[in-house]
């Protein structure tokens, strides 16, 4: 038994024709009639009394009649719900620490001023736990910062970032106003944990200068680790736009150095596999665009 031969039942009595039901759902009388015989076997009851060229349904039909009626609403509610979701729906989005923190909440806000029906499911964590959670299909788009290792993952750039070297005003860094890589050699840098897209770039570009320096503390946030630059505990490399505020209330400092740079690009993923939803296409286009 199918909702087709639920179908075919509701129209057959309502038209109390088998021949009527048949033009009615634009399909060969035949069809009609083996949908009922299929019924009538799978129930072993008679639906309908055939008297001459009339149909009269049964006691048995006008109990399932009664069924049809409200499994066929449920199921076109269920349609409805479910073209409701495709159209619109829910978005889960995952962001690394950095993007998290300083312009997530302006991508939220923006998407939903104009898709008023969508609603945006946040998750922050850093990039590597955020991959995962593209691969266990845990949510449906991440906005990272660091590396992507997966080959089943779709990556496209959205955005450029720089790290800068960070320190509180009073620091001998500070008080130069510019210093060498070679001044980093054997200082004591607070980082980020493992797994963190900042502390990937950081001793990244260390290494490729042949920078020797020493962990002064591993947090797994950035505003602990500001906290702590400021209290004069170590120094930092972080993202530029989440040090801008601090550094206009003369909480902390940026200090160039001359010949070494941390450039990165924001990049937005998903599975490959993932099946994009009109609402998630229309996401993911508008962080493409994002300025």
């Amino acid at each position: 038994m199918t909702l087709r031969h639920l179908t075919i039942f509701l129209v057959v009595c309502d038209e109390k024709n088998m021949t009527a039901a048949a033009e009615k759902l634009h399909i060969a009388q035949p069809s009609v009639s083996q949908a009922i015989s299929e019924l009538e076997r799978h129930y072993n009851l008679k639906l309908f009394e055939r008297l001459g060229r009339k149909l009269f349904i049964t006691v048995a039909g006008q109990k399932l009649l009664s069924y049809a009626r409200h499994i066929l609403n449920l199921s076109n509610e269920a349609e409805a719900a479910m073209q409701e979701i495709f159209e619109q729906g829910i978005i889960r989005v995952g962001a690394s620490v950095t993007i998290g923190t300083c312009i997530l909440h302006r991508l939220i806000r923006d998407f939903v001023q104009n898709n008023a029906h969508t609603k945006i499911a946040p998750a922050v964590n850093n990039t590597r736990i955020i991959e995962n959670m593209l691969l266990l299909d845990q949510t449906d788009i991440g906005l990272i910062e660091g590396n992507v290792h997966s080959q089943l993952l779709v990556v496209q750039p959205f955005m450029k970032d720089e790290l800068v070297l960070v320190t509180a005003p009073g620091h001998p860094f500070a008080v130069r106003g510019k210093i060498a890589a070679a001044d980093l050699n054997h200082t004591e840098f607070l980082v980020r944990e493992e797994g963190s897209g900042t502390r990937e770039l950081f001793t990244s570009v260390m290494a490729s200068h042949g920078i020797s320096w020493q962990t002064g503390g591993v947090y797994n946030s950035a505003e602990a680790i500001k906290n702590a630059v400021a209290a004069g505990l170590a120094i930092t490399v972080l993202s530029k736009m989440s040090v801008q505020k601090e550094i206009a209330r003369n909480e902390l400092a940026s200090v160039p150095i001359d010949d070494l740079k941390f450039h990165r690009q924001f990049s937005l993923a998903y599975h490959k596999n993932k099946f994009i939803t009109p609402p998630l296409a229309r996401f993911i286009q508008y962080i493409l665009n994002f300025t």
